[in-house]
């Protein structure tokens, strides 16, 4: 499985490298006022998409945190919780059932 996911990061490295060679011209942003930037357009998508998935990356990464912070606590909890010991059994009934056509 190690082999597969290695040949899947190589092909969407090679296909990023070659859409990065394919566009790799300026591209003018008008930030504010007469203020322009010229960037790379590799580049451009590659902020953007960071913008994007950093935010979701950290909020994922918080809530797993603090899964495994209340799963460990749960487990202490447990570990430390007095044993209670089974329900006694149930004797058996001295009565006699009546027997039911059903």
């Amino acid at each position: 499985m190690n082999f597969l996911r290695t040949i899947m990061w190589v092909i969407l490295a090679v296909g990023v490298a070659i859409f990065a060679t394919a566009n790799w011209h300026d591209v003018m942003l008008d930030l504010w006022g007469d203020l322009r930037m010229a960037i790379k357009l590799p580049v451009l998508l590659g902020i953007t998409f960071a913008i994007g998935f950093l935010p979701t990356l950290f909020y994922y990464r918080a809530k797993i945190w603090q899964l495994r912070r209340q799963l460990a606590l749960a487990d202490r909890n447990a570990k430390m919780a007095p044993q209670t010991p089974p329900p006694p059994p149930v004797a058996a009934s001295t009565t006699k059932e009546t027997e039911s056509p059903f």
